[in-house]
Formats: C-alpha cells, structure tokens, sequence
C-alpha cells in the first residue's frame, strides 16, 4: 500500500514549486530542513525513497519531481517536471508562436552540433528565416534572454547551450523527434549532448564531458570503455560552483557556465 503525503512532503513540494529545479545537495538539506520542521524522522539516505511518496501522489496530475545530471559540471539536479506535454507545447503559455518557432530552431542547431551548442550568429541567422513571424536582432537577443532566465537555456560567451530542466522535462521530446541524432552517455544512459564522442568508426559512443572527466581520472592512458582504443579528445577538467545555504538556493539560478567552443552543423536542416 502506497505511503500517504504528510505535511513534510508537502512543504517539501511546495519549495519544489516556488524553485523549479534544486541541485542534489540542497534537495538533501531541503528534506533535512522540512523532517526537522515538522518534527518527522530523517533519514539522509532516504531522499530518493521520500520523492517516490511523493510522485505517486502527482502522478493522477502528470507531474514528478525527476532526477538528473547537469552536463555542465555533473552534478545531480531534482526538477519538477510536467509529464502532460512531452514537446515545445508546454511553453506555449509563456512566448508568442514566432518565439516557440525560434526556440525549436535552436534546438535543432545544438542537436546538430558537434559540441552540443549553439552560437548567437546561427540563432540570429534563424529569427532572419521564421515562417511564423520574422525577428529583428534586438527582438531575438531579448527572446534569447528570456529562454535563458526561465532556464530553458544557459549562455556563455555568445554560445547557448541546452538547461539541466530543459533536458530533463523534453527528454521524450529530443528521443520522438531527433531519434538517431541523440545518444544516451554511454557512463551514465542519459541524453549527452555536451559531449565527447570516440572517434573508432566502428564504436562512435558518446560520452558527457563530466563523466569523460570522472572515468578517465588518474589513467595515465584513455582509452574508450566500449573499444578500447585511444581516446583522442584532451580530457575536460570539470569545476564545481561554490556551495550555497539552502536560504541562498531560493533566489539562485540554476548553473550555466558550460564550456565555450565553437558550433560545427552536422547537417542543414530545411
């Protein structure tokens, strides 16, 4: 028989509400917080065991509260996800059909990429070309803002990159629509999009850049995992954002510092 929600999973989900997405460790301090405040029992490996109380109350709504991997610095997320629309159609309430448009174009360029990201030239290049509503320069460069704030999107130095969220609620999505171009990381199975890839012709596995970093540390030789040959991209060195209180984690924004590099298209998409 399935657990009931208490009031310390309701506060819990609460703050999943207000927040969106919470890295590992503040999720942890997080249910630490709420079983200390409601006077419940806690258990610091029981995270994971909580959440399932907790999902199984949100699943007649078509939500959950999902777990996941930043691509940037690999670390663990939790996000509260909608289940009820698997595609760009979850946005809808928030940006115009010109803007939605813009959004599955830059999709499309960071699916097509080598280095699983996009450069502000290409997406401005994109807004020249909407059949919806064409967008001048400064009206992207706003719409662009807004997809990175509302964390669809992280920018770095011109060069945008897919979110922890954006990953984790439109997973469906990039496997229904882009079926062969995405690849799970061959480490840890989730969609790698920031990533190395072997360059044996008969293997071709991809790997994200942190769970490169994590395998191949203290190796004196890379090798890939699945072949075994020489794996010929210069090993990525992943740093770790500064540790915040769990009152900091409510004004902060989800990370976004991925490793800029130039995008390369893999094919032209019409």
């Amino acid at each position: 028989m399935a657990r009931s929600m208490g009031d310390v999973h309701r506060r819990f989900l609460q703050t999943m509400m207000t927040l969106g997405i919470v890295e590992g460790s503040k999720a942890r301090a997080l249910h630490r917080y709420c079983c200390e405040e409601h006077g419940a029992h806690y258990a610091h490996d029981k995270l994971d065991e909580f959440i399932d109380v907790i999902n199984t109350q949100l699943q007649p709504m078509f939500m959950q509260i999902r777990k996941g991997m930043s691509e940037d610095d690999g670390l663990q997320y939790y996000a509260l996800v909608n289940l009820a629309k698997t595609d760009v159609t979850r946005m809808s309430s928030d940006y115009a059909d010109n803007e939605l448009e813009l959004f599955r174009k830059t999709m499309d360029l960071i699916v097509d990429s080598e280095n699983g990201a996009a450069s502000s030239t290409d997406i401005l290049n994109c807004a020249d070309s909407l059949q919806t509503k064409k967008m001048k320069k400064k009206e992207t460069e706003q719409v662009l803002n807004r997809f990175v704030q509302d964390k669809w999107l992280n920018e770095k130095h011109g060069e945008y990159t897919l979110s922890t969220r954006c990953i984790m609620e439109m997973e469906q999505y990039f496997r229904d629509v882009y079926r062969d171009l995405v690849k799970p990381c061959h480490m840890c199975r989730n969609i790698a999009f920031q990533s190395q890839i072997c360059e044996n012709p008969g293997c071709g596995i991809k790997m994200h850049l942190p769970c490169v970093a994590r395998y191949f540390k203290g190796r004196t030789e890379p090798r890939c995992p699945a072949c075994n040959d020489f794996w010929q991209h210069e090993i990525p060195e992943i740093s770790r954002p500064p540790s915040q209180s769990l009152s900091q984690s409510t004004a902060a924004k989800e990370n976004t510092a991925p490793t800029p590099s130039a995008s390369h298209s893999r094919r032209q998409r019409m």
